[in-house]
């Protein structure tokens, strides 16, 4: 299988404290990678160094089979990242969010129009395309997030803590869209601090702890790291065991 994105050596520090150690990693085309890490692992430090927005202090990243710095302004454009923190606009209409973000990538005119309505259409949200973002509840704000990240079409999706703080039902319809955007062909990059997510929807996953990442493969693979029996252990009773630590505080 074709990998779409590597990560060699890479790693971030902020004065003496390392934050991601000597990261290497490959996702291949067309599946749905989990990344699992307690608080302060280095997770979304490593998302937002595949999105360019903090820039590594060593090692590289290649994706699509070419450097990214080299060839940024190409690679962005196939690239879509949903943040943790919702990234869109209360004062704007929903429209308005898509515009405002997909056009960012060159789209215009009849194009652009009809990416916005696609988007919207796609994440449930057509009829409320003119109304105000700050009235939507959160699970339609976290909608509207992804609706604003996939106008331009991305080859790879990166979801950074999708779901935190929404109604079960909201979290069942974007999980829902996950896989769906993936059975076109998308690839996902996961991250989340709840094991039942990416048990449904991962095909493979990572732990990653202190910055490092310490065991990778299917649950199942993960699993047999710990027992022969893989129906007595949970995967979150892995990440315990393997981390020492719990994934999230209930």
């Amino acid at each position: 299988m074709e990998t779409i994105l590597r990560t060699i050596d890479l790693t971030k520090k902020y004065g003496s404290k390392v934050v991601v150690d000597n990261l290497n990693i490959e996702i291949k085309k067309g599946e749905v990678f989990g990344l699992l890490g307690p608080n302060g692992a280095g997770k979304s430090t490593t998302m937002n160094m595949i999105c360019d927005i903090v820039r590594p202090t060593l090692g590289s990243i290649e994706f699509m089979g070419m450097d990214f710095r080299k060839n940024k302004s190409e690679l962005l454009r196939k690239l879509g990242y949903i943040p943790q923190d919702l990234a869109i606009h209360g004062n704007l209409k929903a429209w308005e969010n898509v515009e405002l973000f997909t056009s960012l990538y060159g789209i215009k005119g009849e194009e652009l129009k009809k990416a916005i309505n696609e988007s919207l259409d796609y994440v449930g949200l057509l009829e409320r395309k003119n109304d105000y973002a700050k009235n939507f509840s959160g699970g339609m704000k976290r909608r509207l997030n992804i609706a604003c990240a996939i106008g331009h079409h991305p080859d790879l999706l990166i979801f950074d803590e999708p779901t935190v703080g929404i109604d079960p039902q909201s979290r069942s319809f974007i999980l829902d869209k996950i896989k769906e955007s993936n059975k076109k062909g998308t690839t996902v990059i996961y991250t989340s601090h709840y094991m039942e997510e990416v048990e449904a929807i991962c095909t493979r996953i990572a732990i990653m702890d202190n910055g490092k990442i310490i065991a990778i493969g299917t649950s199942e693979e993960l699993k047999k790291l710990v027992v022969d029996n893989t129906e007595s252990i949970t995967l979150e009773e892995v990440f315990l065991t393997l981390t020492g630590k719990k994934l999230r505080d209930y």
